[in-house]
């Protein structure tokens, strides 16, 4: 899984699939737009694709009604079927959004219980279910939720038969679609030991089969080591990428790179925690950051620092998106492939393709530690080194030429990965060379 370099899609924008669900119209395969996008997946380096909800829902795919069948405004079964072999077939490994905190109020249990109510054999599915108040729909009952959200119906997860639901839909999607991993929404907000027992039976289902969690705040490590999963979401990190530029201050992303990932005393130095600079519930980075010369040292950090980096579908040409009076449309948008290539900031992509392929290349990007060698308001420099190689990356987001005098402790030389292979002596342990403006090195040591 270090190994891997994520492309994030949000099925139900991505494809320009209705808002709402009508569940009578007929099967329309959107989802097969990602056969024309392979290509640029590849030429991107990208080597895992994390695909959104799309199993069949009443709107965005995170009030799931039916955890069986594809949503029918991006196709069937088979739709998805062949689209992963596809993948496969060009080495693209695919995890998919495992929405299991919540259903929909369309979900099939829920409605036995609308039609029903205390006669329902599934009451005791969803948490928090009381008959005597009403709820904001109206029904003669009330529920717990996501977030305070009535459409989104909180599940109980102590119950037998929603876990043995859930897990049987998991093989489902395992034996079918031959799906490589999951990404847990809220897991944040799930019961330790409910996700500990998943993740032990979905880690039987396949080989290196990927468990991802979706944890905005709270200690990474609770996840990963009492939950059993393999890696959280950074949101830590996400905030230090952008605020740190749009600050002139280092110093902050600094702070947590050390705090996480420092060989003596980092939390989590040896966890592949999910790092990105966007997705699909937060403003897009185009739109974050003050300066836009600063995506390309954002993006150089998150292909260098310790874990797994990923790209959210648009950004790689520096798409702008943001929060519009709650609504997350903007950043949920379907675009056309050629016309995102002529993009304002296309070149980003490019930069992005070189970044991976280097970072795929590389045993001290994928699995070294961390050391911080330099630090400064608008400069950084730090080290990975594994038992082969050492890897010092150095970035500079001023626009002025910086010059980085470093303490080098091994090797004769450095050669840069980035810039048409310029080298530096290493003299007495030490090395000096200059950063362009709103530019960054990549030097393998020699």
């Amino acid at each position: 899984m270090k190994q891997s370099i994520f492309y994030h899609i949000y099925p139900m924008g991505f494809c320009g699939a209705p808002k709402e669900n009508d569940f009578s119209s007929p099967v329309n395969e959107r989802l097969n737009k990602i056969y024309d996008w392979i290509l640029h997946f590849k030429e991107l380096g990208i080597n895992a694709l994390y695909l959104g909800p799309l199993f069949s829902s009443t709107s965005h795919g995170y009030d799931t009604a039916d955890f069986y069948h594809v949503d029918r405004r991006l196709g069937n079964n088979e739709t998805l079927k062949n689209i992963i072999n596809a993948l496969h077939r060009e080495g693209i490994k695919v995890i998919l959004d495992g929405v299991f905190h919540h259903t929909g109020r369309d979900f099939w249990a829920f409605k036995d219980v609308i039609n029903n109510g205390e006669k329902s054999q599934y009451c005791s599915w969803f948490s928090g279910l009381s008959f005597g108040r009403r709820s904001p729909y109206n029904d003669p009952f009330t529920y717990d939720t996501w977030n305070g959200h009535y459409n989104l119906v909180k599940l109980n997860l102590q119950n037998v038969d929603v876990k043995n639901h859930i897990y049987y839909a998991v093989k489902f999607w395992v034996d079918e679609f031959h799906i490589d991993g999951l990404r847990l929404d809220a897991a944040d907000c799930m019961d330790i030991n409910f996700l500990r027992e998943f993740s032990d039976f979905c880690h039987g289902l396949k080989e290196n089969f990927f468990m991802a969690g979706e944890v905005i705040h709270g200690d990474y490590k609770r996840w990963i080591d009492e939950g059993h999963l393999d890696s959280v979401t950074n949101y830590e990190c996400y905030k230090g990428l952008y605020s740190s530029h749009n600050d002139k201050n280092y110093f902050e992303i600094a702070y947590s790179l050390n705090r996480e990932f420092c060989e003596e005393y980092g939390l989590y130095k040896n966890l592949p925690l999910y790092n990105f600079a966007d997705n699909h519930d937060v403003d897009r980075v185009a739109s974050t950051l003050k300066n836009p010369s600063h995506l390309y040292n954002l993006y150089t950090i998150l292909f260098t620092m310790p874990g797994i980096p990923s790209i959210y579908y648009g950004s790689e040409w520096g798409m702008d998106g943001k929060k519009t009076n709650g609504s997350d449309d903007e950043l949920r948008p379907c675009i056309d492939l050629n016309s995102a290539k002529s993009r304002k900031y296309a070149w980003l992509s490019g930069c992005i393709s070189r970044l991976a392929h280097i970072r795929r290349n590389s045993g001290a990007l994928c699995y070294g530690n961390y050391e911080q060698l330099y630090v400064n308001h608008e400069q950084l420099a730090f080290s990975r080194k594994s038992v082969d190689e050492t890897v010092i990356v150095a970035v500079n987001s001023s626009d002025k030429i910086a010059s980085f005098d470093l303490n080098i402790k091994y090797g004769n030389k450095l050669c840069d990965l980035l810039n048409k292979e310029e080298t530096f002596d290493i003299n007495c342990g030490k090395a000096r060379f200059d950063v362009n403006p709103y530019g960054a090195r990549i030097l393998i040591v020699k």
